[in-house]
């Protein structure tokens, strides 16, 4: 396919390469892209209509997960389908507006997922070490709030980021090595003075995953000395499994997330590509196998989600007896 727009004519636009390196190869690699993106959506969105339908499962646990869904379809859907457009029809043009857009939707949408994940650690605090008091801490509509207080905080904090770049003048080259608006990607692009930028970025990044690993922590470590002090090893199981789909959330998330910050930052040496695919691996895998985890490890929403499929699949019929 003819590379049609790599060259930017117009000053109001920016063109994104895809993976850079690979792309005589964006065919193929679309492919296993596509199929883990569809498998989120399909993924999530059966949790939110499932928890939508069945009032047995209008609680505040279920009430965060669809929350993560949420946040699950909303970041990967920031960056996937002007990926896909890039990789399929070769549409590598984006305006410095839509860019910076996204790059806000895809780093605050990033953000909220992260503050959900605490406030489920929170959720798993209060179950344990203070179950009777459980319905009045943590009704609905104070996890509604929650959910709206971290949606705020990561507006609020965000917001920043595209402000202080659309002040910056661009290099006649406004071609980005990636497939999406990346902050560091979008800041290379400019010919001024980045610094405020750069920092203000590494300094958010750093805050809110110091922040929410040790609240975290804490909230793990509260719940591991409840535990410890119940006598009873059925109920120490039993307290440990409510928090095991939560773990494994955390445990995809976070190590990732690090490891693709610290290399996109420092990782100088690391070919451009490693770069790009290690970015969305880290931000399409987990939105994939979120769904599955809780579904599998949650017993309630399991057997909601199977009586669902099974109405589905199963649809009620009549019966036509003869006069």
């Amino acid at each position: 396919m003819a590379d049609f727009n790599f060259i930017p004519s117009d000053s109001s636009i920016f063109i994104l390469t895809g993976i850079p390196g690979l792309e005589t190869a964006h065919i193929w690699i679309s492919i296993p892209f596509c199929t883990v993106y569809i498998m989120a959506l399909l993924g999530n969105f059966t949790v939110l209509f499932v928890v939508g339908k069945e009032k047995s499962l209008h609680k505040p646990m279920y009430l965060l997960l669809c929350m993560l869904a949420l946040t699950d379809i909303t970041t990967s859907t920031s960056f996937m389908p002007k990926a896909l457009c890039i990789f399929w029809f070769n549409l590598k043009s984006i305006t410095v507006k839509g860019c910076l857009t996204q790059m806000f939707l895809f780093h605050a949408l990033s953000n909220v997922h992260s503050a959900i994940l605490v406030t489920m650690a929170f959720d798993r605090y209060v179950a344990i070490c203070n179950p009777l008091r459980y319905a009045t801490i943590l009704s609905n509509a104070r996890i509604a709030k929650l959910g709206l207080v971290c949606l705020v905080i990561a507006v609020f904090f965000l917001l920043p980021l595209p402000l202080l770049l659309s002040r910056q003048p661009f290099c006649a080259n406004r071609i980005i090595p990636h497939k999406y608006c990346d902050h560091n990607a979008v800041a290379n692009m400019s010919c001024g003075d980045i610094t405020v930028s750069r920092v203000y970025g590494l300094v958010i990044a750093f805050i809110f995953i110091v922040c929410d690993v040790t609240l975290i922590g804490l909230s793990y470590g509260l719940i591991i000395r409840a535990v410890l002090r119940i006598s009873s090893k059925k109920a120490n199981n039993k307290a440990l499994n409510t928090c095991s789909a939560h773990i494994w959330l955390i445990l995809m998330s976070y190590p990732l997330r690090l490891f693709s910050s610290l290399t996109d930052r420092f990782g100088q040496g690391i070919a451009p590509h490693v770069h790009v695919i290690l970015s969305n691996v880290t931000y399409l895998i987990p939105p994939m196998l979120n769904p599955i985890i809780y579904g599998v490890k949650i017993k309630e929403l399991c057997d909601k989600v199977a009586k669902n499929i099974c109405r589905i699949h199963s649809p009620h019929t009549t019966e036509f007896k003869p006069a």
